[in-house]
């Protein structure tokens, strides 16, 4: 499969209208759990995003750079625990993407792998915790598994989706051991985790992109 500079920045833009279309979804989730803003913080990361997209990334062609400036500038918006957490996953998977401006599929399985180890690095949660890792480490065993088994991204990618929807409503079960929700005790169950719910958006969006690209 190939997959371009400028099929990742489409990625990247059809990521911030998932998460305007999401905004107040999310937002309902956190209010159950957090401060319920969740919604209204990943909407100004990716709204940043989308402005050097519109304006410093128009032309560039290397992918990792298009990463560095995405990682960086989610960073720089985004104030709260979940600023650091993805800007460590996009400059992680920037290092397989370096001076690239088509990719393949070893490529892409390579980035994701980098990208969740990288924010469950950084964060330091386990499957279990009720965050973002429940949707994102199921996504990478599969994907690594199916690739392995497959040879192509496409299928593994829709296979690791699967696991990290599992994954992402699993979290309705689970009790909170990280963050403000952690106060919660018991009464954090029976509610899905806004962050493993915007993680899984991301890696759908990712999906949808890919799928879009190899049916031109």
């Amino acid at each position: 499969m190939k997959f371009t500079a400028a099929d990742l920045k489409q990625f990247l833009k059809n990521v911030v209208n998932v998460m305007e279309d999401n905004s107040e979804y999310l937002s309902e989730l956190d209010r159950k759990l957090g401060d319920g803003d969740h919604g209204v913080t990943m909407s100004i990361g990716w709204q940043a995003i989308n402005e050097k997209l519109n304006d410093d990334l128009t032309s560039e062609e290397d992918c990792g750079k298009i990463c560095i400036t995405t990682g960086r500038t989610f960073l720089s918006a985004v104030g709260s625990s979940v600023g650091p957490l993805y800007a460590t996953g996009f400059l992680r998977g920037a290092k397989v993407f370096q001076n690239k401006s088509e990719l393949t599929g070893e490529e892409l399985r390579d980035f994701w792998v980098a990208f969740i180890e990288g924010i469950k690095e950084r964060g330091g949660a386990e499957v279990g915790d009720k965050t973002m890792v429940d949707t994102l480490h199921p996504a990478m065993e599969t994907l690594k598994t199916s690739y392995n088994e497959t040879n192509d991204f496409v299928t593994a990618f829709t296979a690791a989706v699967a696991s990290a929807n599992k994954g992402m409503e699993s979290t309705k079960d689970l009790l909170s051991k990280r963050g403000r929700s952690s106060r919660l005790g018991e009464r954090s169950l029976g509610n899905q985790d806004p962050g493993a719910t915007s993680a899984f958006l991301i890696l759908d969006t990712f999906l949808t992109t890919v799928n879009s690209v190899q049916a031109v």
